[in-house]
């Protein structure tokens, strides 16, 4: 059989074609797509007065829930913010100064500090409100931490307010970092909101047990 030339190259294109195709889909590579997470619509910032016997009263998010500490050792006054929707609770816890404040202080670094072997990094951020009697210090902790904010409030003679954020889950940054951008907002909130009731004292609830008569 006698293929002229002009035959011959066109069934050579042909050929060509299709090996180079098969190769291509022979040798395609699939490249795995990056992890995502689900968007999470936040709820507008609302706020709402909180103010209980306790000796300090701030704003609290209308979408979380404040309840008493119930662990054992837990004073009467240490309440936690719950977040339900994001498994989040900021834990706080009031002392009465007593020429110890010293002590308070050392603890408030020191319940920080103990993050910093995963942290990635650690802010300070100062609280002056002078008009407010209210001083303090905000941690900002970085990284796959288990509480990503702390803080503690005082007026240096009388009153000593900690708060700390943590999270029911495994640490993970990279899908928890939104989130706790929301909440620190509302925390920055509490914190600017804070007051001190003057001549207040703190208060202790006692257990009575019953006796068989």
């Amino acid at each position: 059989m006698i293929i002229n030339s002009k035959t011959f190259f066109c069934v050579l294109i042909f050929a060509l074609g299709f090996t180079i195709t098969g190769c291509d889909e022979e040798d395609e590579v699939f490249s795995p797509k990056p992890r995502g997470y689900f968007r999470i619509n936040f709820p507008e910032k609302k706020y709402r007065m909180y103010d209980s016997i306790c000796p300090y009263k701030f704003e609290i998010p209308v979408y979380a829930e404040i309840k008493q500490d119930k662990h054992n050792g837990a004073d009467a006054c240490w309440l936690n913010l719950e977040f339900p929707k994001y498994q989040a609770t900021v834990h706080l816890s009031y002392k009465e100064v007593n020429n110890n404040i010293a002590t308070y202080l050392e603890d408030s670094h020191n319940f920080a500090n103990r993050h910093q072997v995963k942290a990635t990094g650690l802010d300070e951020i100062t609280v002056m409100r002078d008009s407010a009697k209210v001083y303090g210090l905000v941690f900002d902790i970085e990284g796959n931490t288990a509480s990503s904010v702390q803080f503690y409030l005082t007026d240096s003679t009388q009153h000593f307010l900690r708060g700390a954020l943590y999270f029911n889950s495994i640490p993970n940054i990279d899908s928890l970092r939104i989130v706790v951008d929301f909440i620190k907002k509302d925390i920055l909130h509490l914190i600017n909101t804070t007051s001190w009731k003057t001549g207040s004292v703190p208060v202790t609830f006692e257990t009575k047990k019953k006796t068989n008569s």
